[in-house]
């Protein structure tokens, strides 16, 4: 009885867990929305009152309902990257092409490569400023990093 008990209190711990997870996840990106300007309505699906953003738009979640993937290329988004998406610890692939983002790439983001598993970044044509090393710490992993050849270097 006691072992059936513990069970029982670890499933619901675990969808807990699971659940505070890919809110947060969800918060990163609303926070993240709401400092873009959003001319063409590409993110209106992105409601933070849903339990996770695995259902909203250019937003792909991994079998553990987890972000990997945010495509927002040519999307005709204003703003800057903020460094909340370096939460975003199972992202993959953050596409953010042809847009009008500017700022620098937070040390958070290019953190992801280096320590995290994202593979590709495609942040060309913007105005990002910043570069980032193709090859992380493991020699194992190697992310494509697609930049804007105007972005300045430091």
């Amino acid at each position: 009885m006691a072992s059936q008990a513990l069970v029982s209190f670890l499933f619901a711990f675990a969808i807990v867990i699971t659940t505070v997870r890919c809110n947060s996840e969800g918060d990163v990106l609303s926070s993240w929305k709401a400092t873009l300007v959003d001319p063409n309505n590409v993110l209106q699906s992105w409601d933070p009152t849903l339990v996770n953003p695995c259902t909203w738009f250019h937003v792909t979640c991994n079998s553990e309902n987890s972000v990997k993937r945010v495509d927002l290329g040519n999307a005709g988004l204003h703003g800057p990257l903020v460094p909340q998406l370096g939460n975003l610890t199972n992202l993959q692939y953050l596409r953010l092409n042809n847009n009008n983002l500017s700022g620098i790439l937070p040390a958070e983001v290019i953190r992801l490569i280096t320590f995290g598993n994202l593979r590709v970044l495609n942040v060309a044509n913007n105005s990002l400023a910043g570069t980032v090393h193709s090859t992380n710490s493991t020699g194992y992993a190697v992310t494509t990093i697609i930049q804007d050849p105007r972005a300045q270097k430091f």
